[in-house]
C-alpha cells in the first residue's frame, strides 16, 4: 500500500451556516491528496497532461462520519491499495485535529488518453515508483 499525509487548514468559506465542512467541499479534499500522493511518486498531473494523459473521475463514494469545523486542522490521508491499471482507485481518510476519522471515501478514475477518450495505462515513471509498495 502506498500511502500519503496532506495537511490543510479549514478556512470559514468551506464551511456551512452551522460551522461545519459543507459536504460538497469533500472532493476538493480528496482531489489535493491524490494531487499529492501523485506528486510524491515523482510526477505532476501537469506532467501527465502534458504527455497526453487526462484522469477523468468514474465513480466516487463518500462516507461522512463526524463533522469538520472551521479552523481545524485536517489529514487528508492518501493511499493506493491496488498497483494500477488503465483504472486507479484512491482510497482517503480525512483525519480531525484528534485524529479521529471523520470522512471515508473512495475514488475511481481512467487514465485516458486526451486525444481519443481511450484508457491507456499509466505512465511507466509512476509503476516503477510504486512497485515496490506492492512487491
Amino acid at each position: 500500500m502506498y500511502t500519503k499525509d496532506t495537511q490543510i487548514r479549514i478556512r470559514y468559506g468551506e464551511t456551512d451556516q452551522m460551522g461545519y465542512v459543507y459536504y460538497g467541499r469533500y472532493a476538493e479534499f480528496y482531489e489535493i491528496g491524490r494531487t499529492e500522493l501523485i506528486r510524491a511518486s515523482g510526477l505532476t498531473y501537469r506532467d501527465l497532461e502534458e504527455r497526453g494523459i487526462m484522469m477523468p473521475v468514474t465513480r466516487l463514494e463518500i462516507k461522512y462520519i463526524r463533522p469538520i469545523g472551521y479552523d481545524e486542522l485536517i489529514t487528508i490521508r492518501t493511499s493506493l491499495k491496488k498497483m494500477p491499471t488503465a483504472k486507479i482507485t484512491f482510497h482517503y481518510q480525512i483525519l480531525n485535529e484528534k485524529g479521529e476519522i471523520a470522512n471515508e471515501a473512495s475514488c475511481d478514475l481512467v487514465f485516458t488518453n486526451s486525444e481519443t477518450r481511450r484508457p491507456v495505462r499509466p505512465p511507466k515513471e509512476l509503476l516503477e515508483t510504486l512497485e515496490p509498495y506492492f512487491t
